[in-house]
Order: C-alpha cells, then sequence, then structure tokens
C-alpha cells in the first residue's frame, strides 16, 4: 500500500496537528505527539482528525461520481476506465488511490484507537471517541469489501509508526472482514451519542452506526438483521434519534451556511464557499460550462436511461411516443426534428423554432415526477448561471440545429456542453447564481452531501421487508419517499399503482432508489449487489440516440483488481478472478 511512504512523523502530524475546534476547518497548532493524548480536548480534536482524512476525494469526498459508472450518468472523469470497461485494468490510478486513501483512513483510525484507551480521561469519552474511529474503519473496510471482497486487515494491534514499512498481510476472507466490520459497529452503537452539541455536528452518532451496520446486513442479505436497524433508525425503537424526511426535496440538496436538515444522518459537512472552510468540489463533476467560470463542464451528465425512467404525473410510465409518435423508434435525424431550435452566431436568441414544439417538449418533461426538473436540467429550461465573470445571468438549455450555424455558448444565453455531447445536465447539487455572493470558488460547492440519509434507510427497510415477504410494510415506505416527491403512492388507486407480486416491488424499489438517489452515489453499488451490474450495461447515448461512448462488461469487473503496485509491495496479496 501506498501508505508504506508516508513517514511516521507526517502520520502523526496528520493527526495531533490538525486541531480542529470544528468539523469543517480550523488552522494547526503546535502540539507534538509526546504532549499529545493528555486531556478531553485532546481526545476530540483527534477525533475530529479522523474526519479530515475521510472527506478527502479519493476516499468519501466523491461519492457522488460514482454514478458514473452506473446506468444513470454517463462521465469522462474520475472512473472513465471503470465505467466503460475497455481499460478497466490493474494500474487504474482512480483503483489504486481509493485503495490508499481508504487505507490512510483505517490508519489513522486504528492509531486513535490505541492511543485514546490508554487516556487520563474519563471512560465515557474514550468510549465516544473510540466508537467514532471504530465506525469510520467499519466505513473504510466496508467499501474495500465491496470493491475488492476480502483484503489485508489491519486493526489497532498494527502501529503504522513503526511497522508501515511491513504491511505485508494476506487477504483475510470477505466473511472474515465482514465480521470485523460488524465487531467495530457494534461497538459504536453501543457508544456512540444519539447527538452531538452544536459545535460538533457532521461527528458519527448512534443512528449513523445503527444505519450503516443494517445497511452491511442488507448487502449481505441478512433480512432480519437489516430491518432490526432500519426499523430503530426510522422508529425511533432505542432512542428519539429525531430523524425526519426533510418537506422540499429540492432544498435538501441546498443547504449551506450552517443549514442543517433532520433528513442527513451521516453527512459531509461544507462551510464557506470561497478561500476559507471546507467545501466539496462537486461542480467541477457536476457543473456546466455557465456554472461560476467553470472551465471544464459537465465531466459528468445524468443519462437518458435516468431521465425516461422518471413517471408521468398521474404515476404511470412515461413513453416518448405518447408525445411525438415513432420518436422511440426513429432515427436520430427525426428526433431532432422534434426538438431542435435554430439559434444566432451570438448565442443570444433563438431565431427559429424549425418544426420544434418547444413547450410539448417542455412538458414531456415538466409533467413527470418533480423530481426529474429539481434533479435534471431538460431541455428549453432554464438554469440561473453567471456571466464569464462571477455575476448571475440567466441561461437557457437549448437543442441548437448545428446545420443553422448558431452554437450555444456559455458567455451569452445558452448552457454549451463542453464535451460536445447532446446530453442532460445536472440541476441537483448545481449552486445557483453565486449564491447572493455566498459562493466564489466553482471548485468549493458549499452544500451538505449526505453518506447516509433517512430516504436511504426508508427505501433499504423496504427492500429487506419486502424480501421477507411484508411486501405490505414496504409499500408503506415507499410512499413516504413518493409522497414527499408529489407522486402518487403505490396500491392508491389507478391500475398502473398497483403492486402484484413480491418481484413487482423488488422493479419498483429499485427504480425509487434510482430515481430519489440519483446524484449521490449509490446506483452503482445497488446494480452490483443486486447481481443486475451486467444487464444495465449499455453504450452511452444521447438524447437524440446517437453514440457518446461504448461501454463493456466482463465478469471479472464484479470485483475490481487489487491494485498492481500493491502486489509488487506485498508478496503476499493474491489478484482477483481475471485479472
Amino acid at each position: 500500500m501506498n501508505i508504506k511512504y508516508i513517514s511516521s512523523a507526517a502520520l502523526a502530524a496528520s493527526i495531533f496537528f490538525s486541531s480542529c475546534e470544528s468539523l469543517d476547518y480550523a488552522p494547526g497548532n503546535q502540539l507534538s505527539e509526546s504532549t499529545f493524548w493528555q486531556t478531553e480536548d485532546h481526545a476530540r480534536q483527534a477525533a475530529i482528525g479522523l474526519y479530515s482524512a475521510m472527506k478527502q476525494n479519493w476516499c468519501f469526498g466523491m461519492e457522488f461520481t460514482f454514478d458514473m459508472c452506473s446506468d444513470i450518468a454517463d462521465g469522462v472523469s474520475p472512473w472513465a476506465d471503470i465505467s466503460r470497461g475497455t481499460s478497466f485494468a490493474s494500474n487504474s490510478s482512480g483503483v489504486q488511490n481509493h485503495w490508499q486513501y481508504l487505507y490512510e483512513l483505517v490508519h489513522r483510525a486504528n492509531t486513535v484507537i490505541r492511543n485514546v484507551e490508554s487516556m487520563p480521561i474519563s471512560r465515557e469519552t474514550i468510549g465516544m471517541v473510540t466508537g467514532e474511529a471504530k465506525f469510520l474503519r467499519a466505513m473504510a473496510y466496508f467499501r474495500m469489501l465491496n470493491c475488492w471482497g476480502g483484503v489485508p486487515y489491519y486493526d489497532e494491534s498494527c502501529d503504522i509508526n513503526k511497522e508501515f514499512a511491513n504491511l505485508d498481510s494476506p487477504r483475510c476472507s470477505e466473511d472474515d472482514l465482514r465480521a470485523h466490520i460488524i465487531d467495530d459497529l457494534d461497538y459504536a452503537v453501543e457508544n456512540l451519542p444519539v447527538a452531538w452539541a452544536d459545535q460538533d455536528l457532521g461527528r458519527a452518532t448512534k443512528g449513523a452506526a445503527l444505519a450503516l451496520r443494517g445497511k452491511v446486513f442488507l448487502f449481505n442479505r441478512q433480512w432480519e438483521e437489516a430491518i432490526a436497524d432500519f426499523e430503530d433508525v426510522v422508529y425511533n425503537i432505542s432512542a428519539n434519534f429525531g430523524y425526519s424526511l426533510h418537506p422540499d426535496y429540492n432544498e435538501l440538496f441546498r443547504l449551506y451556511n450552517g443549514k442543517h436538515s433532520p433528513e442527513m444522518i451521516f453527512s459531509i459537512q461544507s462551510i464557506d464557499g470561497n478561500t476559507a472552510g471546507y467545501a466539496l468540489d462537486i461542480v467541477s463533476y457536476f457543473g456546466n460550462k455557465s456554472t461560476m467560470r467553470l472551465i471544464a463542464g459537465n465531466q459528468i451528465v445524468p443519462s437518458v436511461t435516468l431521465a425516461d425512467m422518471y413517471e408521468n404525473l398521474d404515476g404511470s410510465a412515461f413513453d416518448w411516443d405518447s408525445v411525438f409518435p415513432g420518436f422511440s423508434n426513429g432515427d436520430s435525424d427525426t428526433r431532432r426534428e422534434y426538438m431542435c431550435v435554430a439559434i444566432d452566431q451570438g448565442s443570444t436568441v433563438v431565431t427559429s423554432t424549425l418544426k420544434c414544439d418547444t413547450t410539448k417538449v417542455m412538458d414531456a418533461y415538466r409533467l413527470r415526477d418533480p423530481r426529474l426538473c429539481l434533479n435534471i436540467i431538460t431541455p428549453y429550461s432554464h438554469y440561473l448561471g453567471t456571466d464569464a465573470g462571477s455575476v448571475p445571468m440567466d441561461k437557457q438549455f437549448v437543442l441548437a440545429d448545428p446545420s443553422q450555424g448558431g452554437a450555444p455558448m456559455e458567455a451569452m444565453a445558452f448552457i454549451r456542453n463542453s464535451q460536445g455531447w447532446n446530453s442532460y445536465f445536472w440541476r441537483k447539487w448545481i449552486p445557483t447564481g453565486n449564491l447572493d455572493g455566498y459562493w466564489g470558488e466553482y471548485n468549493r460547492t458549499p452544500y451538505e452531501f449526505p453518506l447516509i440519509r433517512l430516504a436511504d434507510v426508508i427505501l433499504m427497510l423496504a427492500e429487506a421487508y419486502n424480501e421477507t415477504g411484508k411486501t405490505d410494510l414496504a409499500v408503506q415506505e415507499v410512499n413516504k419517499i413518493r409522497e414527499r416527491a408529489g407522486m402518487p403512492g403505490l396500491n392508491s388507486g389507478a391500475a398502473w399503482l398497483n403492486v402484484g407480486s413480491k418481484e413487482d416491488m423488488t422493479e419498483r424499489i429499485r427504480k425509487e432508489r434510482a430515481m430519489e438517489l440519483a446524484g449521490e452515489g449509490q446506483r452503482y453499488w445497488d446494480l452490483r449487489r443486486w447481481g443486475i451490474l451486467k444487464e444495465s450495461v449499455k453504450d452511452a447515448t444521447d438524447i437524440f440516440g446517437d453514440l457518446m461512448y461504448t461501454r463493456a462488461y466482463q465478469e471479472r469487473h464484479e470485483l475490481w483488481p487489487i491494485p498492481l503496485v500493491e502486489l509488487e509491495r506485498n508478496p503476499n496479496l493474491t489478484q482477483n478472478p481475471g485479472w
């Protein structure tokens, strides 16, 4: 592992010199390891230092990007090799980086667990800080389990300061690794508080540990165990957790400047969209060229598959042929006639609608599940971006017929696709204007990002209910999500809303998770655990059906390859099948 080459002094500095007064940002101080591990405040600082490692891009700071590895998003970075399946190999930089940063989080957690135990502080504080470290260690190992299967397991008995040059353990089995993860989460559930004081918002809680443990059980098809944990979180069985669905789906993904939602169970806190504080870099991947002077926009875009999933407002399935007869089987030229307009050379106005009824096109999107237009910028809708500087400026997404001469330009009235695709754009997570001056750096998106939120847990509970024959309870849970979205509930009257069987409900849950959690990075892991990754892989096409790029699938893609550099460093490692 690359972690070998991090010196003990550097590792100590990464933990002990990050004296944080909040989970978001604080300057370093002059503490040294010899004077550390003495006070309650030191324990708090050590724990909070773990979150800095967790937030790193190649750890959990780019969770949203994993959607491009699934059927609901297309993209060019950062997982192009995995997404396309064409050059996915053991020397992939993304695969190597994820391995390295996950293990860095593990070793930081181990350092905290080992040292905090003998501190001259209260046993309650020791238990809570150890619980945080074990929660984050479990989170890291659970991701490794999903990526690679069994991996070398290092606990707090491994002192990275002494052993960083000799980390050569063989891979443990998947069952053994899962057992270690559950042990850590058992401890976290028992020792973490239900809530922290306001200044510690974002630290792991008992509810977060229950939700993650339930997810580990769910992924292993331990339905009853998963139900017990999810019910505890949803129905406040062991404690009053206080979680609730945010009433406004759109606002949930626009929480900044200290705003927080009770839907967030475990989230990455962001603060300040300028030059201080901490904020995730979502816009660099999801933003368009009109988003705060973004240099290279739409690295990742919503797929046509995702857009077409969203139902009509009455809950019936959407069909393009009901809007434009023959659209589904028509060629791209026919589709362009239905949907393209002409714009001027200066990219300032629509000069002709040609054969396009723009109102009809807009209605094809806005008369559907409201989450569609909240998650995706659809043709002929507007988006408040900025001009060539950072002044808010209204932009429109048009499908411009290139034969008419004009092309969209981000500095003017229309949104430009920097990949040259006729694809959709993300609206979810993308700030509007400059947030009244709060936001000034495109690579610092100042929104709270959920790693676990209540809607996700509710849908996982529904899945576990359905798998144990409690389909009526599954319907009840899914309808909570649909009601918040403004959609009619299942089994609420119309024939197309009826749930006919367990298998029917399975498909509805899977679709609901895609529509609800789009842009949050959950879909790829769902497809793999459901065993349907293969059938989901198809070429990426644009709104007109034209090819953007090809995708491939091989059986070996079900597990990532062990990074080549790690095989060279550790002679006891073995490679996954097919690699």
